[in-house]
């Protein structure tokens, strides 16, 4: 793996020694502090460029563009809130999106599945253990983003999303968050609607480099990848970990993030 993946940087088959102890206590601090860390430069510049020559003639010819109006939930509608909210302003989300079973095999699957990167994950989290996600679609996700798309203000369904950079474009496709929105307990509509129309300060933005695995607490953390400028699709992987083994995606939401329901 060591051929695919910076171990020499971040020793991630090695969490028991000094230096993965104190990768891990580093990670630690910065979601406690900003609600993800990144390792840039985890994957090597050559396994990049493989992972690229491997999803790029799929991206061509088989990928789904998951085009869709939505709010910030994902939701049809959301109790207690009048269809006209302010936080359920209507946005525009477009990608092109590759399954799980289209690039099996390839080095992606390798990294997703090798049993040390999910050990970290799970240990950098502070959680007892993590799975790989049994959907054979959703398990891992690449998603294009190409001149003029972008991902739209959005929570995270799960707690945590853990990404790739592949690719970035030559301008645009910038990641901005907004940390500390709502809680578990606090939904906060107010605050999101404040978000939604352009009137909070608390936006960051974050110019991630190609190779860099991101953790990212997406579930109360607003979130969205600015529109893509220039002919360089922004190219992302998603690799799903959950906390209890064989966790899969409904027919009807393989349906509407995929545009099918089986492998």
């Amino acid at each position: 793996m060591n051929e695919l993946l910076d171990l020499d940087r971040f020793p991630l088959d090695g969490l028991d020694g000094a230096r993965g102890r104190a990768l891990l206590a580093h990670c630690r601090k910065e979601l406690h502090r900003t609600g993800m860390f990144n390792l840039e430069g985890l994957v090597r510049g050559e396994a990049l460029g493989r992972c690229i020559a491997e999803v790029e003639p799929v991206l061509a010819s088989a990928a789904f563009t998951h085009a869709r109006e939505h709010n910030v939930y994902f939701e049809d509608e959301v109790p207690h809130l009048d269809p006209d909210h302010p936080a359920l302003r209507r946005m525009r989300t477009v990608n092109h999106t590759v399954c799980a079973d289209q690039i099996r095999g390839g080095l992606l699957a390798r990294i997703y599945e090798w049993e040390p990167l999910i050990d970290f994950v799970a240990a950098a989290t502070e959680k007892p253990r993590l799975y790989p996600m049994g959907d054979p679609l959703a398990r891992i996700n690449v998603m294009a983003y190409r001149a003029g798309e972008a991902l739209n203000w959005h929570f995270d369904r799960s707690e945590f999303t853990t990404t790739i950079l592949l690719q970035a474009p030559l301008a645009g496709g910038a990641f901005q968050y907004r940390s500390g929105l709502r809680s578990d307990s606090d939904p906060n509509h107010e605050g999101v609607g404040r978000l939604l129309a352009g009137e909070d300060d608390g936006v960051r933005t974050l110019e991630l480099a190609a190779g860099t695995l991101n953790v990212f607490r997406g579930k109360n953390t607003a979130h969205r990848v600015t529109a893509v400028e220039g002919g360089v699709p922004r190219i992302v992987a998603v690799l799903s970990y959950y906390e209890t083994p064989g966790v899969s995606f409904t027919e009807a939401e393989r349906l509407g993030f995929y545009g099918r329901t089986g492998a």
